[in-house]
């Protein structure tokens, strides 16, 4: 059996001497995990289309509910991502991201749609990573299922104030003065990060980045969704701590630099 697919590849683990195991996206499908089968011989004619972080398209060949690659070809490389050691951990932090909501058999369109949406912005660099990668951590979180409730105080029913937190256990927006049902941690939201935090959740999807803050409260919004996500899916990203240290060298490695030629 046959079937030509678009996809868009979150994972890849050598095989063998040669081949590769791919976790990929489609959006018919859901998450596939298909065999590639000398991908990483030189005179594979597929090899380049098989790389993590690729959008291909792909004909795979099915037996016995296995697929393998027959023929693939690249749609999209991202290439941009490959010549920054930070952009291309980052990008690996959201194909980790992915890969953990989604399920085979289970298509979510909007998944993928989110995913190729947030490394091409990364690639070209039209936002800052920090940026990105907080719109991509909410919203995913909204097509997942935990999409948070930042219209109102669940306790009280205020929507505006100077003093709201998200609960990152329950999900929920609350007063300071009000106890929410979940217990446990809860995260300040300036009035900027509010507004932005709504606007991801309405916003079209390829306008989820359009949106602008002050410094300080962007940096506190990265922290709110970076939090409620791990929170929610009860895990950590080992993908997001290597970009974190790699982002940590490069910032210390600038302040050197300043010092230097200061």
């Amino acid at each position: 059996m046959f079937k030509t697919i678009s996809a868009l590849i979150l994972r890849e683990v050598k095989y063998k001497e040669a081949d590769k195991i791919l976790t990929v996206l489609t959006p018919e499908d859901g998450k596939l995990t298909v065999k590639a089968r000398g991908a990483l011989r030189k005179s594979c004619r597929y090899g380049a289309a098989c790389q993590a972080l690729c959008y291909s398209e792909m004909t795979l060949f099915g037996s016995r509910g296995r697929w393998s690659v027959n023929e693939a070809e690249t749609i999209e490389q991202f290439l941009m991502l490959r010549s920054d050691l930070a952009l291309l951990a980052l990008g690996s932090y959201f194909a980790e991201a992915l890969e953990a909501v989604s399920d085979e058999d289970s298509p979510n369109p909007e998944i993928l749609q989110l995913g190729l949406n947030s490394l091409y912005a990364l690639s070209r660099r039209l936002y800052t990573p920090e940026h990105i990668k907080t719109a991509f951590e909410l919203r995913l979180m909204c097509l997942a299922g935990f999409e948070p409730d930042v219209f109102a105080c669940a306790v009280c029913g205020r929507e505006e104030s100077q003093d709201m937190l998200l609960s990152l256990r329950g999900g929920v927006m609350h007063c300071r003065g009000c106890v929410p049902e979940a217990r446990g941690v809860s995260l300040p939201l300036s009035p900027e990060s509010l507004d932005a935090m709504r606007y991801v959740i309405n916003a079209e999807p390829k306008r989820i980045f359009s949106f602008a803050i002050p410094p300080e409260s962007e940096t506190q919004l990265d922290g709110v969704t970076q939090a409620y996500m791990s929170a929610q899916l009860e895990r950590g990203f080992a993908t997001l701590d290597y970009w974190k240290s790699v982002r940590l060298k490069d910032k210390k490695l600038r302040f050197t630099e300043d010092i230097s030629y200061g």
